[in-house]
C-alpha cells in the first residue's frame, strides 16, 4: 500500500517579505510530528510552547491547568492529518512562543501518493530565514533586521554577538534543514520498522 503524502505550506504570518516553508508529511502523522517539522524547517530550537488552532479546536502539549486559562488543549499527538483531510480542513494556525507569539498559516495545498523510495516528512522549498529565538517577537525582530543591514548601526555590534553571526534574511540554511528532516524521516523509519516486527511476531 501507497503512503499518502500531505503536501503543506507554512507560512509566517505579519512578515514582508514573506517568510514560508512548504514541507511534506504523511497523513498518518500527528498534528506533533508536524509541529516538529516546522520548527526544523524554520530552524527554531523547540525551546517554547505551541499551540495548533484548527476551527474552535486548540492541540499542543496538553495540561491540567489548561482550563484556568479558559482554553481547553487537546494533545496534538493524538490528532492525524488524515483527520484534518477527512474533516476538510485545509488552513488552520500554528503558533510558536506565547511571548514573541509567531503565528502561521497552516495550508494542506494537496494530498498525493508518496514517492517510492522518498524519506518522509521532507523539506520541499521555501523563502526568507526566520527569525532567531527571543528576539522579541515582530518588533524585536524588525530592529534586529535594521541593525543587520546597517555595518554603522550602533546596535550592529551587540546584535551580531547575541545571534552568534551575520544574520542573512535570504539564506534559509537549506542544508540544516533537510539535515533536521532526515532525523524525523529516520525517526518515522525505526518505528515503522518495530512496528512491523512487533506484527510479525503476534502474526
Amino acid at each position: 500500500m501507497i503512503d499518502q503524502i500531505a503536501r503543506i505550506r507554512i507560512t509566517l504570518e505579519d512578515m514582508k517579505p514573506a517568510i514560508w516553508r512548504r514541507v511534506e508529511l504523511p497523513v498518518t502523522n500527528s498534528l506533533k510530528t508536524l509541529h516538529l517539522a516546522i520548527q526544523a524547517c524554520m530552524l527554531f530550537e523547540n525551546y517554547h510552547l505551541f499551540r495548533f488552532e484548527v476551527g474552535d479546536a486548540a492541540y499542543g502539549i496538553r495540561f491540567r491547568d489548561d482550563d484556568a486559562f479558559m482554553v481547553r488543549t487537546r494533545d496534538a499527538a493524538n490528532m492525524r492529518i488524515a483527520t484534518l483531510v477527512e474533516r476538510r480542513v485545509t488552513s488552520f494556525i500554528y503558533t510558536y512562543d506565547f511571548g514573541d507569539n509567531w503565528r502561521h498559516r497552516v495550508e494542506i495545498e494537496e494530498v498525493t501518493s508518496a514517492i517510492p523510495a522518498t524519506d518522509y516528512p521532507r523539506f520541499v522549498d521555501g523563502e526568507r530565514r526566520a527569525p532567531p529565538e527571543d528576539v522579541g517577537g515582530t518588533p524585536g525582530f524588525e530592529e534586529f533586521l535594521k541593525a543587520m543591514a546597517k555595518p554603522r548601526h550602533p546596535e550592529r555590534a551587540s546584535m551580531v554577538q547575541w545571534y552568534g553571526a551575520i544574520f542573512d534574511p535570504a539564506d534559509i540554511s537549506p542544508d540544516e534543514v533537510n539535515a533536521r528532516m532526515a532525523i524525523l524521516a529516520k525517526r518515522r523509519a525505526l518505528g515503522r520498522a518495530a512496528y512491523a516486527d512487533a506484527k510479525s511476531r503476534d502474526s
